[in-house]
């Protein structure tokens, strides 16, 4: 921790420690507090009023009994707040230790006076009574008051979830103590449906919690049974609609639970228990005539029989989709019909692919009026995705002409709708379908687009971001008073039974100790506060910094690599071989596409990267094909679909190896990769070369040289430290010489599952 910042806390913890005690022996603040014994009484039948809020400003707070009194420690000097949902919020000046009587007869303040034995109070003296209202609503019933604000909140949650949480917060400050725990169960409920609007799903967890701990209902088990499997704790998630579905619950959300399970189990791989799943699920939603629902659960069924191999079965489920989807909206029928297609395109069947996607194109260009409608909603697809998804399915099947009309018109419409995302994709892949077809100047003009496309998308995403950081911190304070709320009404219940056991004590024998231990307790929490701000700042400046370096680390390219490509394609030109420019130029040219495709993340699959090293050592190699031979070995244990590595980690050592090592060999050498599987969780990546060797390579450098430092491998450790710092330990190299007199050079790379 900084210097600085330690000794101010010292002088934070020397001033609360030290002021209290100065200030009483000096007697700066000659406070005095006071035991205060009051009554609230209606002035028309003279009975009391239960549960009256009285409240010290800035200080303790009680409730009045069944027979209106109470009995309150407070300061004089200072004012009472007297609040009930019945009557306006009065506030009354304590000047002495005398009883208060509050009579009030209605809603209106002239008809409220305030006495005392000793301070009559009348209107016309309102330097002791105040009639300012600090937010009390003025109505008779304080269930009618959380009613509104509770209908208020649902009605616009999904057009203003922010603004639907400003009135679930008054909701709170106007809860009926006698019904407490059933509005306080609705109220989190509906706080976690704003969350979850909101992708905060974290808080949306929490309130969910919470509501069940104050009124454990179906419907909110089965929320929160939803948001463990969206925050990918499918454990907890199947054990909540387990148990509901052992509960007396109604067929819908026994169908809710039912098509949960199936959902969870799927992501598992678990498709024929994901089959069954869905299949009870089916069931009700068939009982029940839910279209929609029988629509869904049967593309659901047919993704799994797909990917079971049951093609037949599958295209059975997948009729009955479009069969029921035909009773739907025209976005619905588009969306199922988009969704079969992005099952036959995961089994690589691009007939039936382009079949559905053509099918939902046709459904929705019949009714342009919806596009509009379709692109607000997360999970819909618009004519625009849909033409970049059949130019995407025609160029898989290598039909470049027919690929190439729908995605120039998926360009345009994304253009129009200023979908930059969506555009970024059409130009990319225009790109490489002109390549595909020879007509490589309308390529490159197309890839110069997807460069300037992946600009601004990198600036929009930079203002969303902020956009979300200053969320946060709009929702952080929102829920900051909830929760001061939920703590002021805990306190508020036990307040009086513990003033009443303290009755009898002599405050004023231990006014000092108590001020004492008071000042203590306000020291310790300002040095706790401060310590979790410091800790919280720094943690995010940590945070913050790291995902800056990360994205200033993806963004270089290895400048001599890309120097001596463009030389040697130079002199391929030069020596009039023109295909061997043309092939080493492609080769280049999809080398970079795949780099910059993976600029924007922290991690690709192994197989990813498996292909970008294939693509880059058989570039090297046709530089120096008469300098050395390579191989490259993959264990077929390894599942390098579910290993993940940071893109290009591999390239400096590999480059390093033949420019610094190969490359000074006078007779032919050898360069071998190999991949093993060492444990479950482990693949051992070892890069060697039979080269000269580090010393002597060492000394072939120029003064020049010798000066600089390789940037490659400095990249290559700032991001791997980077990396396992927020991570955790996934990547570990060592570098060693091969041979013991010195030649050759051995990089182990130890990559582990996250």
């Amino acid at each position: 921790m900084d210097v600085k910042i330690m000794k101010l806390l010292v002088k934070i913890i020397v001033i609360c420690y030290l002021f209290p005690t100065v200030l009483y022996s000096q007697e700066f603040f000659p406070v005095k507090k006071v035991w205060i014994k009051g009554a609230v009484i209606h002035l028309e039948s003279r009975e009391g009023i239960k549960n009256v809020l009285i409240r010290e400003l800035g200080g303790t707070s009680v409730y009045s009994d069944a027979l209106g009194d109470f009995r309150i420690y407070c300061t004089l000097g200072k004012e009472l707040e007297i609040s009930h949902p019945s009557f306006e919020t009065r506030y009354v000046l304590i000047k002495n230790k005398d009883k208060i009587k509050v009579e009030v007869r209605a809603v209106s303040m002239d008809e409220v006076s305030v006495s005392s034995s000793k301070n009559k109070v009348s209107r016309s003296n309102r330097n002791t009574v105040y009639s300012k209202v600090k937010g009390v609503l003025s109505v008779r019933n304080s269930a009618l008051s959380f009613r509104k604000h509770i209908s208020t909140a649902v009605n616009i949650l999904s057009e203003d979830p922010e603004k639907s949480i400003t009135h679930i917060e008054k909701a709170l400050r106007v809860l009926d103590l006698k019904n407490a725990a059933v509005q306080q169960g609705e109220v989190y409920s509906l706080l976690g449906d704003a969350y979850r609007k909101l992708e905060q799903l974290d808080l949306a967890e929490s309130s969910y919690k919470t509501a069940l701990e104050h009124a454990s209902t179906p419907e909110t088990k089965l929320k929160l049974a939803q948001i463990y499997a969206r925050n990918e704790r499918l454990e907890e998630s199947n054990y909540l609609y387990i148990s509901l579905l052992k509960e007396k619950i109604s067929p819908t959300q026994q169908m809710i639970a039912q098509e949960g399970l199936g959902d969870n189990l799927q992501v598992l791989n678990k498709l024929r228990k994901a089959t069954t799943f869905y299949e009870k699920s089916l069931d009700i939603a068939t009982v029940l005539d839910n279209r929609k629902y029988v629509a869904n659960l049967n593309s659901k069924i047919g993704a799994c029989k797909v990917n079971l191999g049951d093609k037949i079965g599958a295209t059975l489920n997948f009729d009955a989709t479009m069969e029921s989807a035909v009773s739907l909206g025209i976005p619905q029928q588009a969306l199922l019909s988009n969704t079969i297609a992005n099952h036959y395109k995961v089994q690589q069947d691009f007939d039936k692919e382009i079949e559905f996607r053509s099918q939902a194109l046709k459904v929705l260009e019949q009714e342009n009026s919806m596009e509009e409608h379709l692109e607000i909603t997360p999970n819909s697809v618009s004519v625009s995705s849909l033409n970049l998804d059949l130019g995407k399915a025609y160029a898989n099947k290598r039909a470049y002409d027919k690929a190439i009309p729908f995605l120039e018109r998926s360009k345009l419409e994304a253009k129009a709708s200023k979908n930059i995302e969506l555009e970024k994709k059409a130009v990319e892949n225009l790109s490489n379908a002109y390549k595909n077809i020879g007509d490589y100047k309308k390529a490159l003009a197309s890839y110069q687009e997807y460069v300037l496309l992946v600009d601004v998308l990198y600036k929009q995403k930079e203002k969303a971001i902020k956009a979300a950081v200053l969320l946060g911190k709009d929702l952080t304070n929102k829920q900051n008073r909830i929760n001061s709320l939920e703590k002021d009404r805990e306190l508020a219940s036990s307040n009086y039974k513990l003033y009443a056991k303290e009755q009898e004590l002599t405050i004023e024998s231990y006014q000092k100790q108590r001020l004492i231990i008071y000042s203590l307790i306000a020291g310790l929490l300002l040095l706790l506060l401060s310590l979790f701000f410091m800790f919280r700042s720094n943690q995010q400046r940590k945070l913050s910094n790291n995902l800056l370096a990360l994205k200033s680390l993806r963004s270089q390219m290895n400048p001599h690599f890309i120097f001596n490509a463009l030389n040697s394609v130079n002199s391929f030109i030069a020596q009039n071989d023109e295909r061997a420019a043309n092939r080493y130029l492609t080769e280049f040219s999809k080398l970079m596409r795949n780099v910059l495709n993976n600029s924007e993340k922290d991690f690709i699959v192994l197989a990813d990267e498996i292909e970008l090293l294939t693509l880059y050592l058989r570039l090297e190699h046709q530089r120096f094909e008469d300098k050395f031979d390579y191989e490259l070995t993959i264990d077929p244990n390894i599942e390098t679909h579910t290993f993940q590595i940071p893109p290009m980690l591999l390239q400096p050592y590999i480059e390093n190896a033949v420019w610094h090592g190969l490359r000074y060999k006078k007779s032919l050498g050898k360069l071998s990769v190999s991949m093993l599987k060492k444990e479950e969780n482990t693949v051992e990546i070892l890069i060697t070369d039979n080269g000269i060797g580090r010393g002597p390579s060492e000394k072939l450098k120029t003064k020049n040289q010798h000066k600089q430092v390789s940037k490659g491998m400095n990249n290559i450790k700032q991001r791997i430290g980077i990396l396992n710092d927020m991570y955790g330990d996934r990547v570990t190299v060592t570098v060693s010489d091969l041979f013991e007199d010195g030649t050759g050079t051995k990089v182990l790379l130890v990559l582990k599952k996250n």
